[in-house]
């Protein structure tokens, strides 16, 4: 017994002591609120997992993610031969090193199905236990009676939807009109499903992106492939638990993955303008202008279909900037671009318009 928990001290001990550095992200913000950065779904030993809960707090810090939630499956426990079957173990062991490290640790599960309805979590929940069942509907009632945020996860896995093409079914249009479901998965783990933005939109649900991570996170998401996790911003009034549960539920969200952003034009526009400024011009020589654009965040922005007179396409570095040339005209008219890299439907893209700092 004392070398075994010997080896789990030093297991913990090595997990935190990778956490002495954590990146600070510089994303968008929404005028009035603060950006968290969350992942909604991830998994432990407690069901399909590879890694203790703490780790995954570990992880979530290194990251420089303010939220995260752990949602192991109810019905899927391909290791209960050798660890006992505890729905809410993970939340457990895992709430004092997020309240030692400052992550919001979100309640979680899985509830796992074929398709339809196919996956959901139930986030923002107080047990499990009681949705240990097999009426789905039923399950689902009792996540809601708990206050539970019900995301469908990945709509488009082909292991569930051979096409890869998410689409509703009438179990989701019930839930959608019982106001049962609260988001749909854009982004999950390595693959991204265009369709769900129109119908998040369509249905006044939330946009959200995770990771799903099983192994370790840095493995899954390693340079110089990945940059970063893929994530859900959330925009809160502030960085607290009830906060962020506010925002979610009123669809204040975005996804953040590679070097895309996916969220809706209300959010995308204030989003783009809060990090990317245009300087005054430096340079006029009577035909054209000079000045300045600087992108504040860790997200390049790709601006394509530039007017005449002024650049095709230009990418504005992360946390970097580039010197405009354009016809003298734009003194007085913007420049319009648009953001091939932030998503606002299944075929948008953000349009934006850039004038030169006044003088």
């Amino acid at each position: 017994m004392k070398i075994k928990l010997f080896t789990l001290s030093l297991l913990l001990l090595g997990t935190m002591s990778l956490q002495a550095q954590r990146r600070m992200l510089s994303v968008p913000e929404l005028p009035g609120y603060v950006t968290l950065k969350c992942d909604f779904h991830s998994h432990t030993v407690f069901s399909d997992g590879n890694v203790w809960p703490t780790q995954r707090i570990g992880e979530a810090w290194r990251d420089g993610l303010d939220a995260i939630s752990i949602t192991d499956h109810i019905e899927y426990q391909p290791r209960k031969q050798y660890i006992p079957t505890d729905h809410n173990a993970a939340w457990k062991i895992a709430g004092p090193t997020a309240t030692d490290y400052n992550i919001i640790l979100v309640k979680g599960t899985e509830i796992t199905r074929s398709m339809p309805p196919g996956h959901l979590n139930a986030l923002f929940i107080t047990e499990t236990d009681s949705l240990d069942k097999e009426d789905f509907m039923k399950v689902i009632e009792a996540a809601v009676e708990q206050g539970a945020f019900i995301q469908w996860n990945h709509p488009g896995w082909k292991r569930q939807q051979p096409d890869g093409i998410p689409r509703m079914y009438d179990v989701h249009r019930e839930l959608i009109a019982k106001g049962w479901l609260h988001g749909i998965e854009y982004y999950n783990d390595v693959e991204y499903y265009p369709l769900v933005m129109d119908m998040c939109h369509d249905n006044k649900l939330a946009v959200m992106g995770n990771s799903d991570i099983h192994g370790v996170i840095s493995e899954q998401y390693a340079a110089p492939e990945y940059s970063h996790r893929p994530m859900t911003l959330v925009f809160a009034r502030e960085r607290t638990h009830e906060s962020l549960k506010e925002a979610m539920f009123a669809g204040r969200t975005a996804v953040w993955y590679g070097d895309n952003l996916a969220a809706f034009e209300e959010f995308a526009a204030p989003m783009f303008k809060s990090v990317v400024k245009a300087g005054k011009v430096f340079k006029d020589n009577g035909k054209t202008i000079r000045f300045e654009l600087a992108n504040s965040s860790d997200i390049p922005m790709k601006l394509s279909g530039g007017p005449e007179g002024a650049p095709a396409a230009l990418t504005i570095p992360a946390r970097g900037m580039v010197v405009v040339s354009a016809d003298r005209k734009y003194l007085t008219e913007p420049l319009t671009y648009s953001v091939d890299n932030i998503i606002t439907g299944s075929n948008s893209v953000l349009q934006v318009e850039i004038s030169p700092a006044a003088q």
